[in-house]
């Protein structure tokens, strides 16, 4: 392995980087299940032995972050303890518990003149992933990328300097005691945003763009990048109580939504109440999220009933807050609902709260979001949640894959045909 090449030589330190990370992808793309296993239980491992270390780091960028302009929700996602620390091994844990994605025959056929026909899963190659403030997403995507044979090179932000400096040393020196490529993964060495537009045109050696942040970088990332993006713009997410709902159960699940972890993308943004409970069902739940600290931005219905949100624009049922804000709207029925969800929502994650089965059924097929859920959380649209292990982000395209991304959804497929000497007539 060579030695990375100095910051002040941007284009050519990230073609370095690319270069080395191509190189690593193909021995990453051949290597036995059980090496990169042992590599995933390692790190597990060491980020247990090293908590005090990362909590050190960490403690350092979260004292920076009022300076950065985070708001309380963003320092959440930035801030790591020793339970989240433990999480994080956990999912390594988990990740190297899953099916490898490598070499799955996912389709087998016999052509009646004999040839064999298999469709077996193979990694993409070299994912760039682009991220901010949160450091557990290192873990993460870490393990997610080289579970599935593909080399990474992470590009944090300068909010997670500390903490994903002491992430990366800890889970890349696992990686030549387990027999797998040190340039497998890769942190780049410089906060210069310059560094993301280089790498990003480096499409000979990079195969995938992965953006997880702000809308802004997700717009700044799909427009430059000259290889496939997987991507969400937005998380507007919305929960529609219907006239059939169990309010109560529609409390516990809106009161979940939204306060559980605001900043999150999975979070509640916006309520839907039909017109048949809005008298019955707003003052409580208003009650609730107030106690939970949560602003209400309504329609005149919801200003009436809850005297203490405040009259929501158009503009409010368009926006992620990830913070305890909430858009709230009084609609006539489901298909309002729904045509609200179509014409505001971002295609991310949209619950129905019902005992009606019918009503449940319309829903979910009207509705075309990544995720749909029954009578459950928004916030259950998450990889761990969904029995996939970590996750490396959520895609709202409709192209290779869609919803959680896991480890299936970072590989792709060949074909394998055998024959016997067969010619083609």
């Amino acid at each position: 392995m060579s030695a990375p090449l100095p910051t002040t030589d941007l284009p050519a330190l990230c073609a370095d980087l690319a270069r080395r990370a191509k190189l690593a992808s193909r021995a990453l793309a051949v290597a036995p299940a059980a090496t990169k296993n042992r590599w995933l239980l390692a790190c597990a491992a060491a980020l247990e032995a090293r908590r005090a270390e990362l909590l050190e780091a960490n403690a350092r960028d979260v004292a920076a972050a009022p300076g950065f302009g985070l708001i309380a929700a963003a320092i959440d996602r930035l801030s790591l303890n020793p339970k989240r620390v433990t999480a994080m091994a956990e999912g390594l844990r988990q990740v190297a518990a899953l099916p490898d994605p490598v070499g799955e025959v996912r389709e087998a056929a016999q052509r009646p003149n004999g040839l064999q026909v298999l469709k077996v899963g193979v990694p993409l190659g070299v994912v760039f992933f682009i991220y901010e403030s949160r450091p557990n997403v290192t873990a993460d995507a870490t393990a997610l990328c080289v579970k599935s044979g593909n080399a990474v090179i992470l590009r944090g932000g300068k909010e997670a300097a500390h903490s994903n400096a002491a992430l990366h040393a800890i889970l890349n020196a696992e990686l030549p005691r387990a027999g797998l490529p040190a340039d497998a993964v890769q942190l780049v060495p410089t906060a210069d945003r310059a560094a993301v537009g280089h790498l990003l045109a480096l499409s000979d050696h990079i195969d995938l763009a992965i953006p997880r942040g702000g809308k802004s970088l997700i717009q700044r990332v799909a427009a430059e990048a000259c290889m496939p993006v997987l991507k969400h713009f937005d998380g507007v997410c919305h929960v529609y109580v219907d006239a059939a709902a169990d309010l109560a159960v529609a409390e516990r699940i809106v009161v979940n939504a939204k306060c559980q972890r605001p900043g999150t993308c999975n979070a509640a943004e916006c309520l839907l109440v039909h017109k048949a409970v809005a008298d019955r069902f707003l003052p409580t739940i208003g009650a609730a999220l107030e106690r939970n600290g949560v602003a209400l931005r309504g329609c005149p219905e919801t200003v009436r009933l809850v005297p203490r949100a405040t009259p929501a624009t158009e503009a409010d049922y368009r926006t992620e807050y990830l913070d305890l804000v909430l858009s709230v709207k009084v609609v006539g029925d489901l298909a309002e609902a729904v045509a609200q969800i179509a014409e505001y929502g971002s295609h991310h994650t949209d619950a129905i709260v019902t005992r009606d089965l019918g009503a449940a059924r319309a829903f979910t097929q009207q509705v075309d979001s990544a995720a749909v859920m029954v009578n459950a959380s928004t916030r259950f649209n998450d990889g761990f949640e969904l029995g996939m292990g970590a996750e490396i982000g959520i895609s709202t395209d409709r192209f290779h894959a869609r919803g959680p991304c896991g480890l299936r959804e970072l590989t792709t497929y060949k074909y394998i045909v055998t024959g016997d000497g067969h010619v083609r007539e």
